[in-house]
Order: C-alpha cells, then sequence, then structure tokens
C-alpha cells in the first residue's frame, strides 16, 4: 500500500513511518525538517491553498494518516487561530478529500476530549467536554472529519515514545533530566492511559487492513499517574526514582487547563481486533531495547542539523 502520513516529523509520524516503510510505500509531508530519511519525502505547507488536493493528486496514495496537529497546549492557547486552521479546517478538508478520491482515511485526535470529572473509564459513547482550545479544537476536528466523510477512521490516542528532538515525549522528559542527575516533578493527580508510540503505529495499520471505520480508543489498557509513570521508566533505565518528586498540577504553572483523569475503555478497539491491547510493561521493555539497540539514534539522524 501507499501511505501518505501528514506530520510526519512529529513522534507518532516518524514512528509510524519507520515501523510501515518495509511493508509499504511511504510518502511523508514535512515542511523541511528531514533531509535523511529513508522514506519518500514531500516538501509542503499543508495549510498553502490548494496543497491537499494536489498532494493526493500527485502521490495517489491508496491511504492516509493525518498526524499534522498543533499539539502544544499553551500555543493552542496563545495561537488559537492557527489551531483552529490545524485541528479544524486541515483535517475536514482531507476527510472530504479522501472521500472523492476513495482513499481511506485515518485522523488522530486525543483522549484529553474529556474532562476528567467522570471517575475514569471513558468509552466512545460517553460525551466529551473538553477544557482547552486545544482539546476543544480536537474535538470539533474529529466532528468535522465524521461529517465530511463517515468511513473515516478517528482514533483517540495518548503515546510515547522516541522523537527527532529527543525531547517530544514524557518519557524522554523523565528519562533526559535523570539522566542529568536533575530532580524533577511528576503529576500524581493527572491519570492517563500510555502506549508506546510504534504499538499505535501497529495498530493504525491493523484497523485500516481490517477496513475499520469511526471512533476509537487507542491507548494503553492500564491507567497510572504521570508520577506513577515517570517512576516506571526510571526503574526500567535503573535511574533514581527519587529523584522524581509528586506534585499537584494544581501548584504548577502551565496556563492551559488539563483534564485530571483520562482512563478511557479500549474494549471497543479490543473487540474488534480480536485482540487485547500491549499491557504497559510490554511497551516499556520494547522502549528500552530499542534505546539499547541505537534507535533514538537512528530516528534523530533523520533530521536537518
Amino acid at each position: 500500500m501507499k501511505i501518505l502520513v501528514t506530520g510526519v516529523s512529529g513522534l507518532l509520524g516518524i514512528n509510524l513511518a519507520q515501523e510501515s516503510m518495509n511493508a509499504h510505500d511511504i510518502v511523508g509531508v514535512d515542511r523541511g525538517t528531514l533531509v535523511n530519511a529513508p522514506f519518500k519525502i514531500l516538501k509542503a505547507d499543508l495549510l498553502d491553498s490548494g496543497a491537499v488536493d494536489s498532494i493526493l493528486d500527485s502521490v495517489q496514495p491508496e491511504w492516509l494518516i493525518n498526524c499534522a496537529a498543533l499539539a502544544d497546549l499553551e500555543d493552542c492557547e496563545d495561537n488559537r487561530e492557527l489551531a483552529r486552521r490545524l485541528n479544524i479546517d486541515l483535517p475536514a478538508q482531507m476527510a472530504k478529500a479522501c472521500k472523492a478520491r476513495n482513499i481511506s482515511f485515518v485522523h488522530i485526535s486525543t483522549d484529553a476530549v474529556f474532562d476528567g470529572e467522570k471517575d475514569g473509564f471513558y468509552t466512545e459513547e460517553d460525551t466529551p467536554h473538553p477544557l482547552g482550545v486545544y482539546s476543544q479544537t480536537k474535538l470539533a476536528g474529529e466532528q468535522a472529519v465524521l461529517a465530511e466523510n463517515q468511513k473515516a477512521i478517528v482514533a483517540r490516542v495518548n503515546f510515547y515514545g522516541w522523537s527527532l528532538s529527543g525531547k517530544r515525549s514524557l518519557a524522554e522528559f523523565f528519562l533526559n533530566n535523570l539522566t542529568n542527575h536533575k530532580s524533577i516533578s511528576g503529576f500524581s493527580d493527572i491519570i492517563f492511559c500510555p502506549m508506546l508510540v510504534n504499538a499505535t503505529a501497529r495498530t493504525l495499520i491493523k484497523m485500516l487492513q481490517r477496513g475499520f471505520r469511526g471512533l476509537y480508543h487507542l491507548v494503553g489498557p492500564q491507567a497510572m499517574s504521570k508520577y506513577q509513570f515517570g517512576v516506571e521508566v526510571a526503574r526500567k533505565f535503573s535511574l533514581r526514582e527519587g529523584g522524581i518528586l509528586p506534585k499537584s498540577i494544581h501548584a504548577s504553572s502551565l496556563s492551559a487547563r488539563r483534564s485530571n483523569n483520562l482512563w478511557l475503555s479500549t474494549h471497543k478497539l479490543s473487540t474488534d481486533l480480536g485482540e487485547v491491547m500491549p499491557p504497559f510493561s510490554t511497551g516499556l521493555d520494547e522502549f528500552y531495547r530499542q534505546y539499547q539497540q541505537g534507535y533514538p539514534q537512528k530516528i534523530r539522524s533523520y533530521q536537518q542539523k
């Protein structure tokens, strides 16, 4: 299959391309970050007028996976118009264009569409209540995609892994600081379901291969606090877990509101796939093996110096 990956230099995009490039023909859309990637790169700005139609007509993919977004919560608060264009208008345009060309379309959304007021275990049937600009625009993007293209897949995700910059994921945050003997905080009252980004990527490919459509929760099966996540990472890498201090989100200086409980159910996805999501320990083991095998350095070698 020829797969077009937008936002290919992001955490999911680069790992998705890396996971899929041996079995599929990958074309990544990038604005100039990648120069040494072992897959095809199309340099373009997706927000340019006519860019989406032009790219689809040029590449002619069977599948499009949209990883492009304005994902920094604080940036979204400060740049609301850009958040609207990237998180709502662009995916809606892609969904419509893919429908017209019979291209299977996947749009990546977020677990943060929920407010965390429920006692966890959100299903796809629960009504979202986003708290900030990021989550509000991502929810509106979901709705716009499914309104334009009923065959599209919308996946709500939360992942960690190795990034181009080495600073994009929460796991890298803990590792970078602990390796440099810096004490850091981990939120003890923010609950989420982390999944290794490579497992996210592999699951997305399975969903496309099996012709899924509609809304799915694609997260890890185990809920934990961000503090606990940091401790688990520290233990795996034999770093000092005492260097991570539990902290309440209410004591932070972050401006964007965050949901405190994003425990999502993966029952629908597991049932439709006929398999359970890989446990957290399996993902963390793979993350550590990647470290041992030089995977982070390989990923970073793809970027512009």
